[in-house]
């Protein structure tokens, strides 16, 4: 598996809703340039929740197409409904993205068990490599590192994104899950210690708009630099808390069209940032300075 800064990409959008193809193009050759080590599409920053199924598919190729095999493409594929995530990830191996994100079924609650359940049932149909997502202060579920360890024995299932805020569930997971299981750190502020205590990388918000910064301070973090990779994480410290003022990815979206990277554009129910948000992301902008 990919290890590394993979940034968790937004999907570029203009005034009506519609995608923004060619600035999703430009973002990619922009990673890539940036030494980005993977793109995830279509995950929680790429606002899943209000693609269709056609766009979702669409998106996740029109990814892999430009990346050419330059950066691995990682597609986000998790629903609250096993047969909808099946499907998904079954689109997503057509497409030919290396790897899929199954984020824990949201809104419903399933227990434990269901989550093993529900995860063994899509990497039972499926076959390509399958990350899992727990982000409980999204989906209302926390699937506990026991349930972790169980599913991380399946053929397919080679990894977790774990965004649950805590450096400690993350130390629970390596040594839970052993070394052939890859552990991501899902909260870019708890990044670098994670990649201390021994994480394979960050699925970040925050690469959207440092992407070199992140992936030289992975670099330096696990080749033994660390006060190189301290000083490039305190340099980002404003964008991985300022980049959450508002429900991702609405802070990011606004930073990257004020880079002149993609228009300001979100879907509803999202709304674009609030004015008195503007200065704070700003200020954050130039503390992390510019790319």
């Amino acid at each position: 598996m990919v290890s590394g800064s993979m940034v968790a990409i937004v999907t570029p959008m203009v005034e009506a809703g519609a995608i923004d193809w060619q600035s999703l193009a430009d973002l990619v050759d922009w990673h890539v340039e940036n030494k980005t080590h993977g793109i995830v599409a279509v995950g929680t920053t790429g606002e899943s929740a209000t693609l269709d199924f056609s766009e979702h598919s669409r998106v996740i190729r029109f990814v892999v197409e430009k990346a050419a095999g330059r950066i691995p493409v990682i597609a986000g594929t998790g629903a609250n409904s096993t047969q909808e995530a099946i499907k998904l990830t079954l689109d997503a191996k057509e497409d030919g993205a290396d790897a899929c994100l199954l984020v824990t079924p949201y809104y419903n609650k399933p227990t434990q068990e269901g989550l093993f359940l529900h995860f063994k049932a899509v990497a039972d149909a499926v076959d390509i490599p399958q990350v899992l997502y727990n982000v409980p202060g999204r989906t209302a579920c926390d699937m506990l590192p026991e349930t972790v360890a169980r599913l991380s024995k399946l053929k397919n299932i080679v990894g977790i994104k774990e965004a649950s805020g805590s450096i400690d569930r993350i130390k629970t997971l390596i040594e839970a899950c052993g070394k052939d299981f890859a552990v991501y750190c899902g909260d870019d502020d708890l990044a670098l210690d994670a990649f201390l205590a021994g994480a394979q990388g960050v699925i970040s918000v925050t690469a959207n708009v440092c992407p070199l910064k992140m992936a030289q301070m992975y670099e330096a973090a696990v080749g033994g630099e660390v006060d190189l990779a301290k000083k490039l994480n305190q340099s980002m410290l404003g964008l991985h808390q300022d980049l959450f003022v508002e429900s991702n990815p609405i802070p990011v979206k606004w930073v990257l069209a004020e880079m002149g990277k993609i228009k300001p554009a979100i879907r509803l129910p999202l709304t674009e940032l609030s004015d008195h948000f503007h200065g704070t992301l700003r200020q954050a902008i130039e503390l992390a300075g510019n790319e």
